[in-house]
């Protein structure tokens, strides 16, 4: 597996893996369209794994982003991480976490974090992040409007 960045106008090879995760999505250009178009201009950036064997389609993808807040300074923020079914449990969201933190180091960030659901079905994901030395240190609070 090769982790890069996926740069716009090869989003689409992220669209597989990351609506495992982002089950709401359904069309493809209008993802493509609102990673390039909305979320990329506010700093969203994407990594994927890539099988040698499908090089055009991300077997496991991550979107991040960096940012700044008195609350914890300096960080990179993990918006989505997702792994297409039949590519789970080979490592490739280890992978994404490896190249994640190794690139908040070189951009001086005081810590890596990402939000995760609650329930059964997140279990395997909460292992993963725990093993990769993250902690739970808060709760997200919401309120839809």
């Amino acid at each position: 597996m090769d982790v890069r960045e996926i740069q716009p106008g090869e989003t689409s090879s992220a669209f597989l893996a990351m609506k495992e995760l982002r089950t709401h999505l359904s069309d493809e250009a209008d993802f493509v369209r609102r990673i390039d178009e909305v979320q990329r201009p506010e700093g969203y950036r994407l990594i994927g794994a890539f099988d040698r064997e499908e090089p055009d389609t991300a077997a496991a993808v991550a979107g991040f982003r960096v940012g700044n807040n008195l609350a914890d300074g300096h960080y990179l923020y993990v918006d989505d991480l997702a792994t297409s079914p039949q590519f789970r449990r080979r490592g490739l969201g280890t992978a994404l976490l490896v190249w994640l933190a190794r690139e908040a180091g070189r951009l001086g960030c005081d810590h890596l974090s990402l939000d995760s659901a609650v329930g059964p079905e997140r279990a395997d994901a909460h292992r993963l992040y725990l093993n990769s030395g993250l902690r739970i240190t808060a709760h997200h609070f919401e309120r839809r409007l």
